[in-house]
């Protein structure tokens, strides 16, 4: 008897271990519902583009995660399904773009597809990661029609989830941290589902409409030519004078109609691989009253900034250029491209674009924000706002900043350097969150690289001496700007001054001088409401002066700088400042006197460098205290 039981329980471990893992094999999710996309798909191919394949091939996946998460109740299929969920996707794939092989193209490694972000599997897994709170105002916000204004209230509060608590470990690129909140909204949130097409628009920019507008222009040249055609004949009839005037009005019709595609075809591709919304320029003149000076609420050199209000009663802020041309076009796509491919809370939401051809107003091109009621950081410390900031909204606004940056530097992918951080970039919402703005001037950068430039960007007073003069420019040419922006929320005081002889008064040698003498507390501004605690502000203003440090590497990155305002986490100790470029003679006189006799110098002026010596640290410490 106990030779027949092992028997039995030999021949039922080979029965499973040969018929288990190929019933186990198949794949659950049901690539099927992708079928309709194919269209787009093969269209893109035609672009001979892999990187936008790969990126239409991706977001296609993660539809279908979200319908398998809706049906099922978890994101990834089993690890032992993956081989058989890839081979489907496939041979879908192969029928609309012969001969592209996904994980050859993409890089798509197999186990990707069933291993995602910080080890969350299920429903249960996602909503334990989330509070309360924050998960109704995702239902509040995103269980209704997803399209255009709805999107993107709906993606603020998605970039909101993922920027506070999925920002952990993930495994490859292809069920990533960041996309967790959009497969969870149109699977489990939504109540049109993930396969409605303004949910698919919103978030995961797979859009159909553009497939049903190619057969309805198809349409519509077919109808032109016969309409043409027609006229022809009766032209022929009337007479060739007619003919005549008839051809050369169609002639003049067509090459409006050629300029105005000229300056559509950069934009084309965004507006099918992003949430944003195309206005018509009938519809930004009527949201800014025709343009009307009383609507104007910022200027530069690029052109005007306007507030406007959409027929729903949104308020919005445009950026018009000036100066516009088609040759211009692939600078303003750039913009916008860098704009929409980055979400974060502290960072500026694009809601749409604009771009016309006129025959009064000429080329036009504009941007589309939401407005930010308390205007920008320059109003507050350097406009027409009389009240100054309280401590707390200062330390807040601060860190938004810093967050901000730090997220295009190491959240973004590519990183993005942002090239030109001033009071006049950081916009403050109703609640004095702070927004980073104007990426015109970004630059991706790929890991590892420093980008040389021939054409130095940014504001005179904030570009960091590495840039400004041999352009070189990293993530911490950045952090140089950062750190004239914080000295400037603390003391009030621009980044350049001039005084009452005509000299040049940089803001960073004036604090280290005060920082030099153990005098930190004297950046921050006279008469500000609510002060923090004496060792906080200074700190901060600790924290500044490091930022700004001419020398590249003496900085620290963004994510230093946040851990360091979010924690108790020390100050690192600022190494010596060579002598200001902007310093006068006897200034290095008494440098180099001060060096030989061996100590470490004393500032004479407010622009002399001397070194910073960890004996004058203590002794700052001390004065502070006695005074």
């Amino acid at each position: 008897m106990s030779h027949f039981s092992l028997f039995l329980c030999f021949f039922l471990l080979l029965f499973y271990s040969i018929l288990g893992p190929c019933s186990s094999q198949q794949c659950p999710m049901n690539f099927t519902i992708l079928r309709n996309f194919g269209q787009q798909l093969s269209k893109n191919s035609d672009l001979d583009d892999n990187s936008m394949d790969c990126r239409y091939i991706l977001q296609g996946l993660r539809l279908v995660q979200s319908e398998y998460l809706k049906k099922s109740g978890y994101f990834l299929p089993p690890l032992n399904s993956s081989q058989s969920c890839w081979d489907t996707y496939q041979n879908l794939v192969s029928e609309f773009v012969p001969n592209f092989k996904i994980h050859k193209n993409c890089g798509f490694e197999k186990n990707w597809i069933s291993q995602g972000c910080m080890n969350i599997t299920s429903k249960s897994d996602f909503e334990r990661q989330i509070p309360n709170t924050l998960l109704q105002d995702v239902y509040r916000y995103c269980n209704q029609s997803l399209a255009d204004s709805n999107c993107a209230s709906c993606n603020t509060r998605l970039s909101q989830v993922q920027a506070s608590y999925l920002n952990g470990s993930q495994v490859g690129n292809v069920t990533e941290c960041s996309i967790y909140p959009a497969i969870y909204v149109a699977g489990l949130v939504n109540q049109f589902g993930p396969l409605d097409d303004d949910t698919t628009k919103c978030l995961f920019s797979l859009d159909l409409t553009g497939v049903r507008a190619g057969k309805k222009k198809h349409k519509g040249v077919i109808v032109g030519i016969s309409v043409g055609f027609a006229i022809g004949l009766v032209g022929l009839i009337g007479g060739l004078l007619f003919l005549f005037l008839r051809h050369k009005k169609l002639k003049r019709k067509k090459k409006r109609v050629k300029i105005m595609t000229r300056a559509f075809s950069g934009l084309e591709s965004i507006g099918h691989s992003t949430t944003l919304v195309r206005y018509t320029f009938d519809e930004i003149k009527r949201a800014t009253r025709n343009f009307h000076r009383d609507n104007i609420v910022g200027k530069g050199g690029y052109g005007n900034v306007y507030k406007g209000v959409l027929p729903d009663g949104t308020e919005i802020a445009l950026k018009r250029f000036k100066n516009c041309s088609a040759s211009g076009d692939p600078s303003f796509t750039h913009e916008v491209e860098v704009i929409a491919s980055v979400r974060h809370v502290n960072l500026l939401a694009l809601r749409g674009y604009c771009t016309a051809t006129t025959p009064y107003e000429g080329h036009q091109r504009i941007i589309v924000c939401d407005l930010m009621r308390n205007g920008s950081l320059h109003d507050h410390l350097f406009g027409s706002v009389q009240k100054k900031l309280s401590w707390a909204i200062r330390q807040k606004v601060a860190l938004g900043m810093a967050r901000g940056l730090a997220y295009l530097h190491y959240g973004a992918q590519p990183s993005i350097i942002h090239r030109d951080i001033k009071a006049g970039n950081i916009l403050l919402d109703e609640d004095f969150d702070a927004k980073v703005a104007d990426f015109g001037l970004a630059k991706f950068a790929p890991e590892g690289v420093t980008h040389l430039s021939t054409r130095v960007a940014g504001t005179l007073g904030y570009v960091a001496p590495e840039y400004a003069l041999y352009g070189q420019l990293t993530e911490r040419s950045d952090v140089y700007s950062f750190g004239v922006l914080l000295l400037e929320l603390l003391s009030g005081k621009k980044a350049l001054t001039s005084t009452t002889d005509n000299q040049t008064l940089l803001l960073t040698d004036w604090a280290w001088s005060q920082v030099r003498r153990g005098r930190a507390l004297n950046v921050i501004e006279e008469g500000m409401p609510e002060l923090g605690s004496p060792e906080i502000m200074e700190k901060y203003v600790l924290l500044g002066v490091l930022c700004s440090h001419p020398q590249l590497y003496a900085r620290p990155t963004m994510d230093q700088i946040v851990k360091i305002m979010e924690t108790n986490l020390p100050v690192p100790a600022i190494p010596d400042r060579p002598i200001s470029i902007v310093a006068e003679i006897s200034d290095i006189e008494r440098s180099v006197s001060s060096s030989g006799s061996g100590g470490s110098g004393y500032l004479s002026s407010c622009t002399g460098y001397q070194a910073f010596t960890p004996e004058g640290h203590n002794q700052s410490s001390n004065q502070r205290q006695s005074g």
